[in-house]
């Protein structure tokens, strides 16, 4: 199992920019796929992006397609989503997740417990 601890969210205006980070600790990080999840007030969790455990591929909703962009660093343990151009449909809860597989066969193994983003109009 591994333990997924997120940070950076805040809040920040519409047209600003925020970088999350997510810090693994536990099971090999770098064996497991990493993705970005938002859960808005009474919406259901939904997809933001993801990445492959080498890092040499990604995924995007697309609402967030030419805005956002998913990295890792596998020597750090930490992948992190860089925002810019926020909306205020953006503001949500993100939360960091882990599987072993990637793609229509995601499967979440573990869940970092959430960072409040917040923008602003």
């Amino acid at each position: 199992q591994v333990l997924l601890v997120e940070s950076g969210g805040g809040l920040v205006q519409a047209g600003g920019s925020l970088r999350l980070s997510c810090a693994a600790s536990g099971r090999t990080f770098s064996s497991y796929h990493m993705g970005w999840f938002r859960q808005a007030p009474g919406k259901e969790r939904e997809f933001v992006a993801t990445i492959r455990s080498g890092g040499d591929w990604t995924n995007y909703a697309d609402s967030v397609k030419g805005r956002f962009t998913i990295s890792r660093d596998n020597a750090k343990d930490t992948v992190y989503l860089q925002m810019n151009s926020l909306k205020p449909e953006d503001t949500a809860v993100y939360y960091c997740a882990a599987s072993y597989l990637y793609g229509s066969s995601w499967s979440t193994r573990s869940w970092g417990q959430g960072t409040q983003v917040t923008v602003s109009s």
